[in-house]
C-alpha cells in the first residue's frame, strides 16, 4: 500500500513540476525584454526564491539539503548554470518549437555519458530510439538553414548537453540535489548583471518574468528534482516531454507562432520515439520485477 502511494505521490509531484515548466518560454517571451535584462532577472529572482524556500526549511527542520553537495554538487551546479545561458539565448535565437523539440534530445545524450562514464551499454532498442532521434533532430535543424535560427539551434543543442551531464554525474552520487539547479543561476546572474551594466536594462513587462523566476521556476525544478525518487527514469522522462509539447501551443496561442513544416516533422519524430521508449522501458522494469517477485517471493 506504501510503495503505491509514493508511486502516485511520484507521479503527481512530477506531473506538477513538467506542467509548471511548459509555461517557462511564453512567460520569457511576454516580458517583452533584451536578452540580458531577461535573464537577469530570471535567475536573480529564482536565486532569491530558492535561498527564502531553503532557509524557512533548515531553520524548521536538520534535514534540509546541503545547496552545493561536494564537488560533484559544484560541477551539477556549474552545468545547470551553463544550461542557463544557453537556453535564454536560445529563446531569443530560435522558435519556441525548435528549442523544446532540440531539448528532448538530452535524452539521447544522456544514454550516451551513461555508456561512456557509467558502463551502461544501452540496449538494442535505445540504440534505434537514439538513431531515430537523431535523424529528427537533423530534419529540424536542416529547416533552419539559411532562417537565422541555426545559431538558436546550436545552444539549444548545447542546453540539452549540459543537462544530460548534469543528470548523469547526479546519478552517480546519492546526494540530494534539488537546490543545487537554482543555486546554478548564480552563474547566468553574474554574467547577466556584467551585459547589463553595459548594454542597459529593457524590459518592458518585468512582473512576468519576476513570476516566472520567483514562482515558476522554483517550484517546477525542485518537483522535477524530487520526482525520481518515488517514481522510475523512464516515468519522469514523459512528464519532461509536457514542455515539449505543451510550450508551442502557449506560443502558438499568445504569439501566433507557427512551427515550421520540418520543425512539426522533426519534432513529431522526437516524441513518438520518447514516448514509444518510454513505455518499453516501463513495460520491461514491470517485468523485470515480476521475475524478481517470483524467484524471490516475500
Amino acid at each position: 500500500m506504501s510503495s503505491h502511494h509514493d508511486h502516485q505521490k511520484g507521479l503527481l509531484i512530477t506531473a506538477a513540476g513538467g506542467l509548471m515548466l511548459t509555461f517557462d518560454i511564453p512567460l520569457i517571451r511576454l516580458a517583452d525584454g533584451g536578452a540580458w535584462t531577461i535573464m537577469l532577472l530570471r535567475t536573480a529572482t529564482t536565486f532569491v526564491a530558492a535561498m527564502i524556500i531553503w532557509s524557512v526549511w533548515r531553520a524548521m527542520s536538520r534535514n534540509a539539503p546541503q545547496l552545493i553537495p561536494g564537488r560533484a554538487g559544484l560541477v551539477v551546479a556549474i552545468c545547470y548554470g551553463l544550461t542557463g545561458v544557453t537556453f535564454v539565448t536560445a529563446v531569443y535565437h530560435t522558435s519556441t518549437a525548435d528549442l523544446v523539440f532540440i531539448l528532448a534530445f538530452n535524452t539521447v545524450f544522456a544514454a550516451l555519458l551513461s555508456w561512456v562514464f557509467l558502463g551502461e551499454r544501452p540496449r538494442l532498442v535505445t540504440i534505434a530510439a537514439m538513431l531515430i532521434m537523431i535523424f529528427g533532430v537533423l530534419i529540424i535543424v536542416g529547416g533552419s538553414v539559411g532562417t537565422g535560427h541555426l545559431f538558436g539551434d546550436f545552444m539549444a543543442l548545447c542546453s540539452a548537453f549540459f543537462v544530460a551531464v548534469a543528470i548523469t554525474i547526479s546519478r552517480t552520487t546519492d546526494k540530494d540535489m534539488g537546490f543545487t539547479a537554482l543555486v546554478g543561476v548564480l552563474l547566468p546572474l553574474g554574467l547577466a548583471a556584467f551585459m547589463v551594466t553595459g548594454e542597459g536594462f529593457h524590459v518592458n513587462a518585468p512582473w512576468w518574468i519576476i513570476f516566472n523566476g520567483a514562482v515558476v521556476m522554483p517550484i517546477s525544478f525542485f518537483c522535477l528534482a524530487n520526482g525520481p525518487k518515488y517514481i522510475s527514469g523512464p516515468e519522469v522522462a514523459m512528464f519532461y516531454l509536457l514542455e515539449t509539447v505543451l510550450a508551442p501551443v502557449w506560443v502558438w496561442m499568445i504569439f501566433a507562432e507557427t512551427p515550421s513544416r520540418n520543425s512539426l516533422i522533426g519534432g513529431a519524430i522526437l516524441i513518438v520515439t520518447l514516448v514509444a521508449h518510454s513505455l518499453w522501458q516501463l513495460h520491461e522494469g514491470r517485468k523485470r520485477r515480476a521475475d524478481l517477485a517470483v524467484h524471490h517471493p516475500a
